[in-house]
């Protein structure tokens, strides 16, 4: 009897625990509401968070010289439109070190950046998702929310229509969908710690979107906001982002203009008249070669950007 108290008094403890970070969370979500005192959230039609990393300076420039409208013309697009988009990196894990600094600087010529209170790591991903989110949720009051990397280009203009046609959509989760292999060895890239989870070996993940760039609905994105503490993280951001939606009613949306090759494959798809939301290179889950071939990209891929975006704007 003395056992099962103690074991009660601690998952009592654990539930009571877990009902604060929930609270807490719920809190943060009230204030970005606007409840009490506190500004109400802007309203949007869509928050794009653009993941980058301290090392990345040569893509985020690429992104500015390209898709990414710079200055006023940035504001114009939020004010006239309803459109964010921003790049989105946390912090290092030594308070203003020199590379926070140099972000900083960078963030004062440009005004581009959404910061996150998140410490930057390549293994912690899935984790600077659920900030991202979290926090574009508590500034944001937008239909969707989108998380793209900073090697992929991007038609605004086609990215917009297409989101528009899904507007009326409680629930929805866009984008390439794809079903790899759980890979169990040590020694290979996208290593799965947790395979035994997925069934027998040579099992496949259940359906989620490749992780360059995917779209969620108010509700999605207000879900992982309310649930992150709980929310469990596997090896890979986007089996991740899959994983948190699998019980849900959520209507997956399997688009493959999300996901283009880059040249040629891009630039025929525009001359049949079906112009790319976003285009990159699958075989390096990105754009991942020099900066030179990211601007070629943006260069070939985006000429069939001008006329979507002036129907646009």
């Amino acid at each position: 009897m003395k056992l099962s108290s103690e074991l009660d008094r601690s998952l009592d403890k654990s539930i009571e625990s877990l009902q604060m970070e929930l609270a807490a969370s719920r809190s943060a979500m009230e204030l970005g509401n606007g409840s009490g005192n506190q500004k109400a959230r802007k309203k949007m039609f869509m928050v794009m968070g653009i993941n980058t990393a301290f090392s990345s300076r040569k893509r985020r420039d690429s992104v500015r010289e390209t898709w990414m409208p710079q200055g006023e013309k940035l504001l114009q697009l939020e004010r006239e439109k309803g459109i964010v988009v921003r790049f989105m990196i946390g912090h290092s894990a030594t308070s203003n070190s020199i590379l926070d600094r140099a972000i900083d600087s960078e963030d004062a010529q440009h005004k581009d950046f959404l910061r996150l209170e998140h410490v930057e790591g390549y293994h912690e991903l899935s984790a600077k998702t659920k900030t991202f989110f979290s926090t574009a949720v508590a500034m944001w009051d937008a239909d969707f929310y989108i998380k793209v990397d900073d090697d992929v280009h991007v038609n605004l203009g086609m990215l917009a229509t297409t989101l528009a046609r899904h507007r009326s959509k409680p629930r929805v989760y866009i984008g390439c969908m794809k079903s790899g292999p759980v890979l169990s060895s040590k020694n290979v890239k996208y290593h799965e710690p947790e395979y035994w989870k997925f069934g027998e070996e040579g099992n496949k993940y259940f359906r989620h979107a490749t992780g360059q760039i995917y779209a969620l609905s108010r509700d999605l994105a207000t879900y992982i906001s309310i649930n992150q503490p709980i929310l469990h993280k596997y090896a890979n951001e986007d089996v991740s982002l899959g994983a948190w939606f699998i019980g849900l009613e959520v209507e997956h949306i399997d688009d493959r203009n999300m996901c283009c090759g880059t040249p040629p494959d891009c630039e025929w798809k525009a001359q049949a008249g079906n112009v790319c939301i976003a285009s990159f290179d699958w075989s390096c889950s990105g754009i991942c070669k020099s900066v030179e071939k990211i601007k070629d990209v943006h260069r070939r891929c985006g000429e069939g950007d001008a006329a979507v975006w002036d129907a646009l704007i």
